[in-house]
């Protein structure tokens, strides 16, 4: 072979693998990364308004008033199912979960959170909530209550002369009352536009709360000492940051 044919045909050989490469590279930017950006996994969560959590149960009147209240502060499309038990005279544990398996049963995996309130006198009682799940790592103070505060009446009847315990057998959200929850939150985000925000994605969020601060790094610490979820709103995924714009 001539010598400008043989060097013409290294030239080929060592381009056109190059050509057949490149054809299989997605460009930057292309459409599937972008969607790729604002897909909705399986681990991401809403950010639940704690210092609202606490005042909705301060002030309910009831299991069933308080898991009305619960379900027009969380943001995401799940109901919050509560489970309201009297461990003994002085100490009641509520517990909020997502019932997956529909079973009105509190399973360890379907935990939201928590709050023990206990007696701590004739006239004083305190109570804490703490997070479970995707919301691990949130605990509240210890949260004092006095006869004679305002409070609702699930809380104010402890302190009644003769009291004696409700829940001893507990109370947990019936499944015949999820519509009826789905129904009265879907009025209440109706009424209260401006307190949602939708993301691209298509679900909505609860904006933040005035009194939750947020600390370096994007974390949302709740009133007095939680560490998760606060008031900041968005969606945490594990090993990747999630992008909300209204």
């Amino acid at each position: 072979m001539r010598p400008e044919l043989k060097s013409l045909a290294a030239v080929l050989i060592a381009v056109v693998p190059l050509g057949v490469v490149s054809v299989g590279c997605k460009p930057s930017g292309s459409s599937s990364e972008r969607n790729e950006r604002w897909a909705t996994t399986e681990n991401t969560n809403v950010a639940i308004d704690w210092d609202k959590v606490n005042e909705a149960y301060k002030l309910a009147e009831g299991p069933e008033d308080f898991e009305k209240r619960v379900n027009e502060i969380y943001g995401g499309s799940e109901i919050i199912s509560v489970s309201v038990s009297d461990l003994d005279d002085k100490t009641q544990l509520v517990t909020g979960f997502f019932d997956k398996n529909t079973n009105g049963a509190v399973d360890e995996s379907e935990k939201v959170f928590t709050i023990r309130r206990e007696l701590t006198g004739a006239s004083s009682a305190q109570y804490q909530t703490v997070g479970y799940g995707p919301y691990y790592g949130y605990h509240s103070p210890f949260l004092s209550i006095a006869s004679g505060m305002m409070m609702g009446s699930m809380m104010s009847r402890m302190f009644m002369p003769g009291y004696v315990p409700m829940y001893q057998q507990p109370y947990t959200t019936p499944g015949t009352r999820v519509a009826d929850l789905h129904q009265s939150r879907s009025s209440y985000r109706a009424a209260n536009p401006s307190q949602f925000q939708r993301s691209q994605s298509g679900r909505t969020y609860n904006r933040p709360s005035s009194t939750t601060r947020t600390t370096t790094g994007g974390a949302a610490r709740g009133g007095g000492g939680g560490f998760r979820g606060g008031g900041k709103f968005g969606v945490a995924s594990k090993g990747r940051a999630v992008r909300l714009d209204a």
